[in-house]
């Protein structure tokens, strides 16, 4: 599947995506497996999440808001935690990040990974041990491995000849000797759209078995004497519902590993096998149990280990969107509600809210399929075909593309989707200059912002209008960019700031 910026009827498909053909029997109903854990309908049919009341979520805050189950996310990490233990669980980052986040992630015992410099420093801001923490990316600069040294990141993971060679020089230079991984790309093709799907060969990511390049980049990492080689990482993709791919991929890692042994007389004592589980966004979809998947994954890597005549290596594992997807829901407010004749006797009614894919990108990059609910009352009308649309003006600003609503939907209810923890907030953009929205914490009757909205005003803050003069900046046009003072969070001139 390939996407198109005009709509999956202009992808390379073979036919658009099927309208569901029968509406639910029950249009108030919550599937358990969708939303929040303790999201419930409550007295006058609105929906409750962590016993706090979706209405006055959106009369304090507004809307649209990201609302997250704090209890439904600390406990995902920690069926994470027991399901791989004697393994090592990293959350992954860029599902969602915040500093409130990060510090759950510690309370509960996970590790964390990070692919970017300030990802990195929101990690240390927030306190998290850097002992703990893994650093990905394909495009590292000096000045982010020169942090994650300074720092004493754990893990950091090497993706490229040249970033090996940058990170042996900077090992030596500041006399530190870090651990590392070498990313192995394996030739997978995991079921999943092809955007996610990361382990095939002709992506970005990693070094490829074809051709030897993994192994050559074992060898020279074996041979950095300013390098710690511990071990190999693999990724295959996101939203994957079963442990066939994996099985092809520590099949093909393992062999690796016998490799590396049998020509350099080693065992590498780590195997980090990335994340992807995915997470059900309908009532359709079926994910595998975190602990089932444990229980397979460990099974296939002790077999395949047992066949190479290896000792089982200490995994790893780097969750993103099983634990923040699902406890994590938006609230938007309903607009112009407008019936559109299809022909043939079909008519969608498209229900415009106040957010979109400045909020949630996702539909509109990889045509995802999301449900929704009324969030302020119960549905007192018949099911109606409908496409939730945001506010933008483009014609694939899409929320929901197929779902069925309540016919008497109107202007100022309130509408609910669910699982938008997973890259949702990370992927969200100012387009149409819209503020990026709130992301509230609900848990046992009580909501706290853990990030406010944006305002028109942070947003003109960085605009220096046509006066250049009228701006500052430190940096000229001759100063390197890996060393130009900027405001990012918590990197300045390639340092992190300490944390708090």
């Amino acid at each position: 599947m390939r996407a198109h910026e005009a709509g999956a009827l202009h992808a390379e498909v073979a036919e658009p995506p099927a309208l569901p053909l029968r509406p639910p029997a029950d249009l108030d109903s919550l599937a358990p497996h969708v939303w929040p854990a303790t999201a419930r309908r409550g007295p006058d049919g609105e929906i409750r999440v962590g016993g706090v009341d979706l209405r006055a979520v959106a009369a304090e805050f507004g809307t649209p808001c990201y609302v997250i189950d704090e209890t439904d996310f600390r406990s995902r990490c920690r069926r994470w935690r027991t399901a791989f233990e004697g393994a090592t669980v990293y959350y992954a980052a860029k599902a969602l990040l915040t500093l409130g986040i990060a510090r759950w992630v510690a309370d509960e015992q996970l590790g964390l990974d990070v692919c970017t410099g300030d990802e990195l420093a929101v990690a240390l801001r927030a306190g998290v041990d850097p002992a703990r923490i893994v650093f990905h990316g394909n495009n590292k600069s000096d000045a982010e491995l020169r942090t994650a040294l300074q720092a004493g990141v754990g893990r950091i993971v090497i993706d490229a000849f040249a970033e090996l060679r940058r990170l042996a020089a900077l090992g030596a230079e500041l006399g530190v000797r870090p651990d590392v991984l070498i990313r192995v790309t394996v030739g997978v093709e995991a079921h999943t759209h092809e955007f996610i799907a990361t382990a095939h060969e002709d992506q970005k990511f990693g070094f490829s078995l074809a051709g030897g390049q993994a192994l050559a980049a074992v060898t020279e990492a074996l041979g950095a004497t300013s390098l710690r080689l511990v071990g190999l990482h693999s990724h295959i993709g996101s939203q994957i519902f079963d442990t066939a791919g994996f099985e092809v991929a520590a099949h093909r890692v393992v062999g690796l590993l016998r490799t590396i042994r049998d020509q350099h007389g080693i065992e590498l004592p780590e195997l980090n096998l990335g994340g992807g589980v995915g997470v059900a966004y309908t009532a359709d979809d079926d994910p595998v149990d975190v602990a089932e998947f444990a229980a397979q994954v460990r099974a296939i890597v002790e077999r395949e280990c047992a066949a190479a005549g290896l000792a089982v290596p200490r995994l790893a594992v780097e969750p993103g969107r099983a634990i923040a997807g699902p406890p994590v829901l938006t609230v938007y407010r309903v607009g112009t509600v407008k019936p559109v004749d299809l022909g043939g006797g079909f008519v969608r009614t498209y229900v415009s809210v106040d957010g979109g894919m400045s909020d949630n990108i996702r539909a509109a990059l990889y045509d995802a399929a999301y449900t929704c609910a009324l969030a302020n009352r119960r549905a007192a009308g018949e099911p109606i075909l409908a496409r939730v649309v945001g506010k933008h003006c483009e014609a694939g600003d899409i929320v929901v593309r197929d779902t069925f609503v309540s016919a008497d939907i109107q202007d100022g209810d309130l509408l609910a989707v669910p699982v938008t923890g997973a890259y949702c907030r990370s992927l969200a953009s100012n387009y149409n200059y819209l503020g990026r929205p709130p992301l509230v914490a609900v848990r046992d009757g009580r909501a706290r912002l853990l990030v406010r909205r944006e305002t028109i005003d942070d947003l003109l803050r960085l605009d220096l209008g046509d006066d250049l003069n009228r701006g500052e900046c430190t940096a000229s046009e001759d100063t390197p960019p890996d060393t130009r003072t900027h405001d990012r969070a918590g990197v300045r001139s390639g340092a992190a700031e300490p944390a708090e």
